[in-house]
């Protein structure tokens, strides 16, 4: 279970990017799955080859950031659909990915990584590497909630909530939709950075039906801690990637074939969008009037809102 965490952790910071473009950008990028294998075999082929683990993973992430920029180019230059755009890049990577690594896998069993120091010193899956990979969460987390109170934050909120508004209002939205993919898939790419140098391999394959499992985190985190401060969402988008490694390795533990895991992802998105339509939220936060507390709003309401939130600007402005 403990491994579960740490798996949980490290997926958190796939959780964020996805929780950048679908939530914030409101842009439904599909290159999550081509981008987090690219952070993975560049390191893996880098190490693999004697490179440093940590220039490996700076690889990792500016593979990310290249395939995200990929995928906001075609979209706002070439004016392709999203889902297309997104599409068209995740299959292009596979090749690409394969090119990179040379095989369909690349083992690390040997190399030297970032994880050798918990590995050789038995500290993976224990309460000392969750206590690691928490602080890099955390920090990943403050760099990210500083970031959309900047400028350019502001302008990918703006341009999310009311690209016409936003253009309006002389934010240029297609530079936005390029920073925001870009950012967005660099955090997959090192989340898969870390998960190859955590498994000890990369493999063509790591990357498939990784949206749903982004989409799992973010529904079920939103879900759970529903506010519209930054930093509140952010926490709950890392909590739902814990929750739902722990509920993959709870089933895994009671019997279910591994071959069934991706099943499991979906009914778990499932779960995650109905329970709401449901009234079990609803439910939830009139026990919470009742309690006295203060109802808490969507996660991503107006535009306004959001300033207020961080501060920015007073009620009544």
């Amino acid at each position: 279970m403990l491994g579960a965490i740490d798996l949980g952790l490290i997926y958190g910071l796939m959780a964020l990017g996805v929780y950048l473009t679908f939530r914030i950008l409101d842009f439904p990028d599909l290159t999550v799955d081509g981008s987090f294998t690219t952070g993975a075999a560049l390191t893996a082929t880098h190490l693999a080859a004697g490179g440093n683990p940590v220039v490996a993973t700076l690889l990792g992430f500016c593979g990310g950031l290249a395939a995200g920029a990929i995928t906001g180019l075609l979209s706002t230059k070439g004016r392709i659909h999203p889902l297309l755009a997104g599409i068209l890049t995740q299959i292009a990577l596979y090749s690409i990915n394969l090119r990179i690594m040379g095989k369909a896998n690349v083992p690390l069993l040997r190399s030297k990584t970032l994880m050798t120091p918990l590995r050789s010193n038995g500290m993976l899956a224990t309460w000392a590497s969750i206590a690691i990979f928490a602080a890099m969460i955390v920090v990943f987390i403050l760099v990210l909630d500083w970031f959309l109170s900047t400028d350019m934050g502001f302008g990918l909120w703006a341009t999310g909530d009311n690209e016409s508004m936003a253009r309006a209002n002389g934010i240029n939205t297609d530079a936005m939709k390029i920073v925001g993919l870009s950012l967005s898939n660099g955090l997959v790419g090192l989340a898969g950075s870390l998960i190859a140098q955590y498994q000890g391999f990369a493999d063509i394959g790591m990357g498939i039906g990784l949206i749903v499992a982004g989409l799992a985190s973010v529904i079920i985190g939103t879900a759970i801690l529903n506010s519209s401060l930054v930093v509140v969402a952010t926490i709950a988008v890392v909590l739902g990637s814990l929750l739902y490694r722990v509920i993959i390795q709870v089933a895994l533990m009671v019997g279910l074939d591994p071959n069934d895991m991706k099943l499991v992802s979906a009914v778990i998105v499932v779960l995650a969008l109905l329970l709401p339509r449901w009234g079990v939220v609803s439910r939830m936060r009139a026990r919470r009037r009742a309690r006295g507390l203060p109802a808490e709003p969507d996660i991503i309401g107006p535009l306004e809102d959001r300033d207020q939130a961080s501060g920015l600007v007073g009620p009544g402005a």
